[in-house]
């Protein structure tokens, strides 16, 4: 298992090295200038070249790549070009608790409304209860989450005044105000995950049901609810587990638009800032941050098998 771990934990070092490599030469080829926006037409073009060679943009690309890579092997993701010149590392740590935060809250939210619907759908097949879970499936994949959000505030921020309808408070507040200010874009966000882990569920748990083992459980006299419970769902969740490490590593991606929504300033909000700025420096590093949130989803999901199923084994 360590050898395993070990691998795998090499080959994410390579996957991220390969992102870091073109991002950083993907974002050169957005149009646009970073000396352009942040200077605007404030400065004259004596200023604009001195910028130019402070930040060391007139180099060739190859040798600004090798620089930056250089410096990101030492821990160094370089300082931010427009405005603060603040260290991309303390930008990124800033935002990645108000991302995770919301990531938590949303996939609490998503597997708390999908769990029970898969389950009620795969016992209850194409009875109302599997109609209904298959249209809340639909609805919910329809829904763009920018869609959904600004519903959700109009409704419960702005008419009803339940929550706040903007920002985010940090855990040091308090948990109540934590809380209340990642409900919404937590339901915007998680819904659509939960219709997919839904779906998911019902449909494995329709081919465990269906297995010899299971007829046998059901033959000894034990309860529908224990057989369900401790024979079927263990079982189904091999292929729920790999959804819900995808849908998990997603939910770090797509909080990308729900935090512009509600004027979060996580890592979504950071990078797509960045964008607009042209800040090469901060959409790097967010990109590579994103990236290895989903490399080492990946490798929790491959360990989580051998722990739900003991026939697993990795050598």
């Amino acid at each position: 298992m360590l050898g395993y771990i070990l691998r795998r934990l090499v080959g994410a070092v390579l996957v991220m090295l390969a992102v870091a490599t073109l991002v950083f030469f993907m974002i050169r080829l957005v149009p646009g200038d970073p000396i352009a926006a942040m200077l605007a037409d404030a400065g004259s073009q004596e200023a604009r070249e001195a910028m130019t060679r402070r930040l060391g943009l007139d180099q060739p690309v190859i040798v600004q790549f090798f620089y930056w890579f250089g410096n990101m092997l030492q821990g160094d993701l370089g300082a931010s070009i427009y405005g603060s010149n603040q260290p991309v590392m303390k930008i990124l740590m800033e935002a990645l608790p108000k991302t995770l935060s919301l990531a938590l809250i949303s996939f609490l939210i998503a597997i708390t409304i999908a769990i029970p619907a898969g389950i009620i759908a795969a016992t209850r097949k194409n009875s109302a209860a599997d109609v209904g879970v298959s249209l809340f499936a639909f609805l919910g994949l329809s829904m763009p989450d920018f869609w959904l959000a600004i519903i959700l505030i109009i409704v419960f921020a702005a008419n009803l005044q339940w929550l706040p309808a903007i920002g985010y408070a940090p855990l040091a507040d308090g948990f109540w105000p934590w809380l209340s200010h990642l409900i919404l874009p937590g339901i915007a966000i998680g819904t659509g995950f939960s219709a997919i882990i839904a779906r998911m569920i019902r449909s494995s748990m329709l081919e465990v049901m269906q297995a010899d083992y299971m007829r046998t459980a059901a033959s000894k006299g034990l309860t529908q609810r224990v057989v369900l419970m401790r024979h079927a769902f263990p079982n189904a969740l091999i292929p729920v587990i790999t959804v819900i490490g995808i849908a998990f590593a997603l939910l770090i991606s797509g909080a990308v638009v729900v935090e512009n929504v509600f004027s979060i300033k996580g890592l979504g909000r950071v990078l797509i800032q960045g964008i607009q700025n042209r800040d090469y420096p901060v959409v790097q590093g967010a990109v590579l941050l994103i990236s290895a949130f989903f490399v080492l989803t990946n490798l929790v999901v491959d360990l989580l098998y051998a722990v739900i199923d003991p026939r697993i084994r990795y050598s």
